[in-house]
């Protein structure tokens, strides 16, 4: 793959090119290899319908990445040799792809590579904060407690967004459901209960004629509005798989109302937890900070991040950079200094994300109970307006008959 980039030199020059690399974590430290902070780095391959659509068949879930690390702890704790540990999990992966990946790490293990570089050539399956902590369990000789941070790590990334997921799954499904109701009612009920208030020829207000409008062009073209309808919605799917859709959302998700705040935590409780772990484990703050942007899983977060290891690199602090930035609590530049000053950053880092994720906690268990209102108000208002558009006509000639 090829990533355009956009980055600064030691000195502080901007330089742009063009860097290949079999991911955008790869493409990363190429760049700092070279002394190159990067600033952006976008990829030149445009996502295709079938690229998106085989993704969803070629990936290995948050679940079965958990599961193999618990027993590749396991089975090193037990002083099996490393690819023993694999072949003996490979050989019972239900999961094919998971499968053919593993045969080929083991196939470069026996060629003589560490398991960490091995892990780097499958970015898709092993994120790049993975394949450093197990480096650093390599280099200190303590695989197995790093391949137990992992594990750790995503199960704990994993539970954060199942409960966020969770926590949204009963708006949207009655949203949907008004939505295919609002439309079954405006296509087949609206039309028979306004042909009465047609053959009367009696004076209605505007917006009941409006709704009658409607009602006759939904009822004569429903097949076209539905085509329309599905059309809208996997444009939409589609354009928030490319990688300018990803980008857009990623700004949406953190401006919506009651749902951003929970996803502006959720995204610091991933940073502070992650950037621990990495310092906990001997990473340079610069690296670790590069790291961390890559996982976060918004862009916005991420160009902070890398922000925050640029101004680090040239001699300022992390807390001073972040405290200009409108979208991370005060709270965590605070806290995040008196870390510095301390020299117990990965301590206090480990104290924010235990906060933040005690708050995300609070905030989804109560979702449910905030946005409900919202939704019964909506529907609500729609009730009503089709009754005073409908009803109250139909009433009006009955009573004058």
């Amino acid at each position: 793959m090829r990533f355009n980039f956009k980055a600064k030199n030691s000195i502080g020059e901007i330089k742009e090119g063009v860097v290949e690399a079999a991911s955008r974590e790869n493409a990363l430290a190429i760049l700092q290899k070279n002394n190159l902070f990067p600033v952006r780095i976008d990829s030149q391959e445009k996502d295709s319908f079938s690229k998106i659509f085989l993704s969803y068949y070629d990936r290995v879930s948050e679940k079965e990445l958990v599961v193999f690390f618990r027993q590749l702890a396991v089975l090193i704790e037990a002083k099996v040799p490393i690819v023993g540990s694999l072949v003996a999990i490979s050989e019972q992966m239900s999961n094919k792809y998971f499968n053919k990946v593993l045969d080929e790490v083991i196939r470069d293990i026996e060629d003589g590579m560490t398991l960490s570089d091995a892990f780097q050539k499958h970015p898709k399956v092993f994120s790049n904060l993975s394949i450093n902590i197990i480096r650093a369990g390599e280099a200190s000789g303590n695989l197995r407690k790093s391949v137990e941070y992992v594990a750790n790590n995503i199960e704990h990334n994993y539970e954060l967004t199942s409960r966020v997921k969770s926590a949204m799954t009963y708006p949207i499904i009655v949203f949907t459901v008004f939505l295919v109701i609002g439309f079954l009612v405006v296509t087949f009920i609206i039309p028979k209960l306004t042909a009465m208030i047609k053959s009367m020829n009696a004076d209605i207000p505007w917006y009941t004629t409006a709704v009658i409008g409607v009602g006759d062009f939904f009822a004569a073209y429903w097949w076209a509005v539905l085509i329309v309808i599905l059309g809208a919605v996997g444009g939409m799917l589609y354009y928030l798989n490319t990688e300018e859709g990803k980008k857009e959302f990623d700004h949406v998700k953190i401006k919506l109302p009651i749902v951003g705040v929970i996803f502006r935590y959720v995204y610091i409780t991933r940073f502070a937890e992650n950037l621990s772990i990495l310092l906990t484990g001997g990473i340079p703050i610069i690296k670790a900070l590069t790291i961390v942007s890559s996982v976060i899983g918004n862009s916005v977060y991420e160009e902070i991040f890398l922000r925050a290891a640029e101004e680090v690199k040239v001699g300022g602090n992390m807390s001073e950079y972040l405290k200009r930035v409108s979208i991370i609590p005060p709270t965590v530049s605070h806290m995040i200094r008196i870390g510095e000053e301390s020299g117990q950053i990965d301590s206090v880092l480990l104290h924010i994300s235990h906060f933040y994720e005690q708050e995300v906690n609070t905030m989804t268990k109560n979702l449910s109970t905030l946005i409900e209102p919202v939704l019964m108000i909506c529907i609500g208002i729609a009730v009503g307006f089709l009754a005073v558009a409908i009803l109250m006509p139909i009433y009006n000639i009955a009573g004058q008959m």
